[in-house]
């Protein structure tokens, strides 16, 4: 039993991720208002908050509840995948500077002004971001048909 909820609350802090991450695209749009400028913010710090999950119930899975430690590290696939997820959270740091910029405008209640370069750039990021993470459960398919073993 605990084998399948620490799986169903992996999926389900996947699921919040990808949404985070869905709305956080639809509502990074310039000009900014001042309501969603707040509302990117807030949403930036839940999405941080559910990749912590995610990394939080995917070592659990590893560690505790899946094959054993030694089978997804003999995985290439796991490897791809536990990459992919680093990348991910890497790329996320530019938006998550970007917001942080924001926050001392927001508190005196004014608008950021983030340049159409800024604004570019941190779309595209997010979209690389929804891309990768599109990619990381056709591992995770693929690694439970057995691939990716190396040995």
């Amino acid at each position: 039993m605990a084998e399948a909820i620490a799986a169903y609350l992996h999926y389900l802090s996947i699921f919040l991720l990808f949404a985070l991450l869905s709305l956080e695209h639809q509502l990074f749009k310039l000009p900014l208002d001042l309501p969603r400028a707040r509302s990117l913010m807030r949403i930036d710090i839940a999405y941080g908050l559910a990749a912590g999950l995610v990394l939080a119930t995917g070592v659990a899975r590893v560690l505790w509840y899946g094959k054993g430690l030694d089978y997804y590290l003999d995985n290439g696939l796991f490897l791809a995948k536990f990459g992919l997820f680093i990348l991910v959270g890497l790329l996320s740091a530019l938006p998550t500077l970007v917001f942080l910029n924001w926050r001392n405008a927001l508190k005196a209640g004014q608008l950021p002004q983030p340049s159409l370069r800024q604004g570019r750039l941190v779309i595209m990021v997010i979209r690389v971001e929804l891309l990768l993470l599109l990619i990381i459960p056709f591992l995770a398919t693929l690694m439970a048909r057995g691939f990716g073993v190396t040995g």
